[in-house]
């Protein structure tokens, strides 16, 4: 797998991850969209942290910066 997600792409995703989690924790999103965000959010946290996004490889997206 070729990274093909910028630092600041990164970031972003895990900022959201974080207020998903800290909206759900203070039980602001409930229920099911509260589960199916919280999903989303590992799902960003984890493609962060491997620096890759599969949604990214069909569209030839990548928010790397060019060498």
């Amino acid at each position: 797998m070729k990274s093909n997600m910028g630092s600041v792409d990164r970031i972003i995703r895990v900022l959201i991850a974080a207020v998903v989690l800290v909206l759900f924790l203070m039980e602001v999103i409930t229920g099911t969209l509260g589960i199916v965000l919280l999903a989303l959010a590992v799902v960003f946290v984890l493609t962060s942290l491997v620096k890759f996004c599969p949604l990214y490889l069909p569209f030839g997206i990548s928010t790397r910066k060019k060498k």
